[in-house]
């Protein structure tokens, strides 16, 4: 009999491994999961493998899930300088030999091209949660100017690639830890204000900003041209405008209940481009209709309101920040997504989580949810 314990079966082995697991937030992203499956089959039954793969990459970012939520919040936090500093180094070896695709300097080839960038959006919060940890019951306003130069660095060298998409998500992430850190309204209201003052200007002054010759300071060429595309797709219907008229024809023609699975006609026609990756999100529209949309808005806002709640009950405020962060880089991504479909937001290239194709995004979603389950685990075995 004492042999039985000595040396457990596999089966014996594997429940302990799921201990703990939050079940609220496993039944969200099931369903989040299923609903992307349905979507990518409709979307890209003709498009290759896309199906297949997608699949694939669920199955990866599964196992990604699972590994990080066996390590605890204390590796996490021994692992935040480290990952940081990588990350950080490798967008530096991106700008000085990084490869250019697109018009764009994002990659680094090690045999394979690797988008270091996607590291950031979970080391930035990580090092930032560190950050705070370290200085819990003794914050200075110093402490918050070193956690925002921390967080402009890495911002800086995606926004040079140019990579928008990527650096707004980084950006909330981190903002997300320095406000849940407690910093003061007083600094949070003024930049608000600024920005909202920005966008007034620009909209109020939209044809003589987005004449042609005329060049902003400080924005590319082509994120200049996407916010004038954003304010008046009309403006070249055929070019620059056609992602957006042609995202909110087929939201529009869904209607309430949707024109059926698989009887999405801008999306078998093909006039939605990049149908299975940015713009999925019309796609879904299109053939679930209002209710479809409901329905997935729904399970995002559960997923990132459970995301919200293993926050408060984390037992220290290394997990509450990154819980928080992680819950704020699910809304970004959701928020993002659908307002750039939508048409209330210019298109960056941001994916819709478990709905788009993309491996990269797809691990990166996976490492957050496994930071959140074992957030999730330390604090039940702590209580038990």
């Amino acid at each position: 009999m004492s042999s039985v314990f000595e040396n457990p079966s596999l089966w014996r082995r594997i429940p302990p491994l799921f201990r703990g697991f939050d079940g609220l937030l496993a039944l969200a992203v099931l369903l989040l999961v299923c609903a992307g499956l349905l979507s990518m089959y409709s979307s890209g039954y003709d498009h290759g493998s896309r199906f297949m793969d997608h699949g694939r990459n669920m199955l990866i970012a599964g196992a990604i899930l699972f590994g990080v939520a066996q390590i605890s919040p204390q590796r996490l936090m021994a692992l935040a300088v480290p990952l940081y500093a990588l990350g950080v180094t490798l967008l530096i070896a991106v700008a000085i030999f990084g490869v250019t695709k697109k018009g764009a300097q994002r990659w680094l080839n090690v045999g394979i091209d690797i988008q270091p960038s996607e590291i950031l959006k979970i080391a930035v919060p990580l090092m930032l949660a560190w950050w705070f940890q370290k200085r819990e019951g003794q914050l200075r306003p110093l402490d918050f100017a070193v956690a925002g130069m921390l967080l402009a660095l890495p911002i800086g060298l995606i926004a040079k690639q140019p990579d928008l998409g990527t650096s707004l998500l980084v950006m909330s992430a981190g903002l997300s830890v320095i406000f849940f850190a407690g910093l003061s309204w007083k600094w949070i209201i003024p930049p608000v204000l600024l920005g909202g003052i920005g966008i007034a200007l620009i909209v109020g002054f939209e044809p003589q900003l987005c004449a042609d010759g005329v060049r902003w300071p400080v924005l590319h060429n082509y994120q200049q041209q996407r916010i004038c595309t954003l304010l008046d797709p009309t403006r070249d219907p055929l070019g620059k405008g056609f992602h957006i008229i042609q995202g909110m024809i087929a939201i529009g023609s869904g209607g309430i209940w949707g024109k059926g699975f698989m009887q999405g006609t801008q999306t078998h026609l093909e006039f939605i481009p990049e149908r299975t990756t940015d713009f999925i999100f019309a796609s879904f529209s299109e053939e679930f209709g209002l209710i479809g949309n409901v329905l997935l808005i729904t399970g995002f806002i559960f997923l990132i309101l459970r995301a919200l709640v293993i926050a408060l009950e984390a037992p220290t405020m290394f997990s509450r920040l990154l819980a928080g962060a992680i819950a704020m880089i699910f809304f970004s991504y959701a928020f993002v997504n659908m307002g750039m479909v939508s048409g209330i937001l210019p298109v960056v290239g941001v994916p819709l989580p478990f709905i788009s194709y993309g491996g990269t995004a797809m691990v990166t979603l996976g490492m957050g949810l496994g930071i959140l389950m074992s957030i999730a685990k330390s604090k039940r075995l702590l209580q038990s």
